[in-house]
């Protein structure tokens, strides 16, 4: 068997990246994803296509900001960690699966090639996420009208509610930048998604409880692919009151008032409370994503 060879793609030939098999439905799942051509790269083996990889970012980012789309061949786990290990941009890894993509033969397998060919370039599991797709065929959540809610200008009074919130947090993303920097680096990085999203500034919203104190924040948001539910969080000492739920529902309203015909959502799976009140406001389970990081290069 000859050795893969690695092949960063162009406008002349971006058509190879889309003669591998696609079993777990990623060209539909990124009907919305812009990707450069120059981002893609692809293995081949004796002329063919056995493993590819799309790095993404914003149209004004100058490097990607993370892979979201990897695909392997079967029996070709060397060719794939061989295509990420010697990419120039070390970033995190989405691997997007069906949901409840180890229910089934053959998705399961296809999943668990990705995963070990990632694992076998140095990567690894940061965390395991549901993503959501809100339509209104799903019907709009209730607003129990509990909150009250505001937009802020002042980017402080966010990130001291960002650290608040992080003290006391689920979320595997958050947890890792606490871990590097403290709770100024979780803070901080939230703020700087916020900001990179191409919505408005003006959409932030704080949420005051009936005692006027604060509850917690959300951020209706639009990130390249359209509208999300770009952050939900309620600070420690006002939890145990479901204000989550009145914050998702606020922030779906609040898009839908935009104009939004879809709001996409994600959280950890771990966070089980959290993606008690998707179920709660209507939002279904459409994918899965396995997030992983570059482990430590030599």
């Amino acid at each position: 068997m000859t050795d893969p060879v690695i092949r960063v793609l162009d406008a002349s030939n971006v058509h190879l990246f889309d003669t591998l098999p696609d079993p777990l439905g990623a060209r539909a799942g990124h009907a919305r994803t812009t990707h450069r051509p120059e981002w893609k790269r692809v293995a081949l083996r004796d002329g063919a296509v056995v493993a590819r990889g799309a790095w993404w970012g914003g149209p004004d980012d100058n490097t990607p900001v993370n892979i979201n789309w990897f695909d392997v061949g079967e029996g070709e786990e060397e060719a794939g960690a061989h295509l990420l290990r010697t990419a120039p941009h070390q970033v995190e890894l989405e691997l997007n699966l069906p949901a409840g993509w180890r229910d089934a033969p053959v998705t399961r397998a296809a999943g668990e090639t990705r995963l070990r060919a990632a694992r076998a370039a140095g990567y690894d599991v940061l965390v395991e996420r549901f993503m959501y797709r809100w339509t209104p065929d799903c019907g709009l959540p209730r607003r129990p009208g509990r909150l009250k809610f505001a937009a802020e200008p002042d980017d402080a009074v966010f990130f001291d509610a960002l650290r608040r919130i992080h003290s006391a947090t689920l979320d595997a993303h958050a947890l890792r930048a606490i871990a590097e920097g403290g709770l100024d680096q979780a803070a901080q990085e939230e703020l700087d998604f916020f900001h990179w999203c191409p919505s408005p500034r003006e959409w932030w919203q704080v949420a005051y409880a009936p005692d006027g104190e604060l509850a917690g924040i959300h951020i209706p948001a639009h990130n390249p692919a359209g509208p999300c539910v770009g952050f939900i969080g309620v600070v420690p000492e006002q939890r145990g009151r479901g204000y989550a739920y009145d914050l998702l529902a606020e922030c779906t309203y609040f898009l839908v008032e935009q104009g939004a015909d879809f709001v996409a959502a994600a959280t950890d799976q771990g966070n089980r409370p959290m993606a008690a009140n998707f179920a709660k406001a209507g939002y279904p389970v459409v994918r899965e994503r396995v997030n992983l990081v570059p482990g430590e290069r030599d």
